[in-house]
């Protein structure tokens, strides 16, 4: 009885830091990917004029959108470097690493001088910083999921993980709405010389609010048992490679089709809107801005709805919504007409919801915990490349070559498909949740090391 008090106490501190974790986990991807999305919608929208000028709207296009790819193709180095280092110094200290780094870059670009300024100086600068962006980013994944799973319950991991997740919806929401109300507020010359600068100098506030939120964070708990086990591994990178090939396999593919629908309708559905439809460019962002503003509160109830029912199932069942939704939204938005495409878009970011929501927690538990920060943040960013980064060059590129939808629309498919084969060969949440019970377990009934293969 006398102990009850302390166990009231110990529990509600659990309680209260699963929540600084989650919050953290939340606020922190989310200022990341703001600084992320501000710069895709502003590849879609200025970055051709200003600094890749061009007699050639499509040109100018394909050089931004190119632009848009390094901060993809850059993300493996930062899943290599920061994952290693999440598996083996921390998650919170490699996690404050990545936000600084990614808000730095961001505000930088803000600062950069346009083509007509420096000349050929200016796009150089910006594949730099683009660079640093992807960097940043694709060490912040894996970290942020596992920051807020591994303080949460295992067994509720597609909630906890989901905090990570809604991170690209509300950058992305944040990002646009910052643009949309810049578009509003200033005429279109305000706009193109100087009110985007504005969307990215806000960076260094937020990141700001970002760092002070997880540098009152402690170590997750998984962390800290692996540290008491001293069961850190030395060689991550090449441990995961030669020991979890299949997992590493299956949580790469499975991230492909929502990689590529997320292209579609949060980046180039802004180019296609403008160019194809003869839609406003505030037209255009208030469709992805409603979409977005759902997400936010869809992703969490996603990740939880995959805690009750088969994760894989909800998966496989979503990326085949995703390979037909596309033959729907094209004809339907071809009018013209704001509402369909509004429509369109919001639908299809439901289905990306259903994805992405699971997530996190699926390719999480793919890798036993001592891997986990480097086996996901290299798929993740792996992913990355052929998924997200060449989706909208390819988007471009098939519309310019086609003057069809249908080849965008295959494509899609395709990449759902993709999904579904890393889902059939990915492993149910229950190993992943033996596994952290296990590393849980006072030490004279766990074993000393933890099991490396699938």
């Amino acid at each position: 009885m006398h102990d009850t008090p302390k166990s009231d106490a110990g529990a509600a501190e659990k309680r209260s830091g699963v929540r600084r974790a989650f919050v953290a986990s939340l606020t922190g991807t989310a200022l990341e990917w703001y600084d992320f999305a501000v710069y895709s919608a502003a590849a879609a929208l200025v970055f051709g004029d200003l600094f890749f000028p061009s007699e050639d709207p499509l040109t100018g296009t394909l050089l931004a959108f190119s632009t848009y790819a390094v901060g993809y193709i850059s993300r493996p180095l930062g899943g290599v470097v920061f994952g290693r280092l999440g598996d083996v110094i921390g998650r919170k200290k490699v996690l404050i690493a990545t936000l600084v780094l990614i808000g730095v870059a961001t505000f930088m670009i803000g600062l950069l001088p346009a083509y007509g300024t420096i000349g050929v100086a200016a796009p150089i600068a910006l594949v730099v910083l683009r660079f640093a962006q992807g960097v940043g980013v694709g060490g912040e994944w894996g970290g942020a999921v596992l920051l807020s799973s591994e303080f949460g319950d295992s067994r509720r991991r597609g909630f906890y993980a989901s905090a990570a997740q809604v991170g690209p919806p509300a950058g992305n929401l944040l990002a646009n709405g910052v643009l949309a109300a810049l578009g509003a507020l200033l005429t279109e010359a305000q706009f193109e010389s100087w009110g985007w600068r504005v969307a990215f100098l806000l960076s260094g506030v937020l990141v700001g609010f970002g760092l002070w939120i997880r540098a009152k964070l402690e170590e997750t708990p998984v962390f800290k048992a692996m540290e008491a086990e001293q069961s850190r591994p030395q060689t991550p990178i090449r441990e995961v490679f030669t020991t979890q090939p299949r997992a590493l396999t299956a949580a790469i593919l499975c991230r492909v089709g929502p990689d590529v629908l997320y292209a579609m309708f949060t980046v180039f559905v802004l180019t296609y809107a403008t160019q194809e439809l003869d839609m406003s460019r505030g037209s255009a962002l208030a469709a992805v801005l409603i979409g977005s503003s759902v997400q936010v509160f869809l992703m969490p109830l996603a990740g939880a709805l995959s805690d009750r029912v088969n994760r894989r199932l909800l998966y496989g069942v979503s990326a085949i919504a995703a390979a037909v939704w596309p033959f729907v939204f094209f004809p339907m938005a071809a009018g013209g007409s704001w509402l369909p495409l509004a429509a369109g878009v919001l639908v299809a970011l439901v289905i990306h919801c259903c994805l992405y929501g699971p997530q996190a927690a699926f390719i999480a538990e793919q890798f036993s915990p001592r891997l986990r920060y480097t086996g996901s943040s290299l798929a993740y960013t792996l992913a990355g490349i052929i998924g997200g980064a060449i989706a909208p060059l390819l988007f471009t590129t098939l519309l310019s070559a086609y003057d069809s939808w249908v080849p965008l629309a295959l494509y899609i498919a395709l990449a759902s498909a993709i999904s579904l084969v890393g889902v059939l060969l990915g492993r149910n949440p229950e190993a992943a949740v033996d596994e952290d019970e296990q590393l849980a377990a006072p030490k004279n009934q766990a074993s000393a090391g933890l099991p490396l293969s699938h």
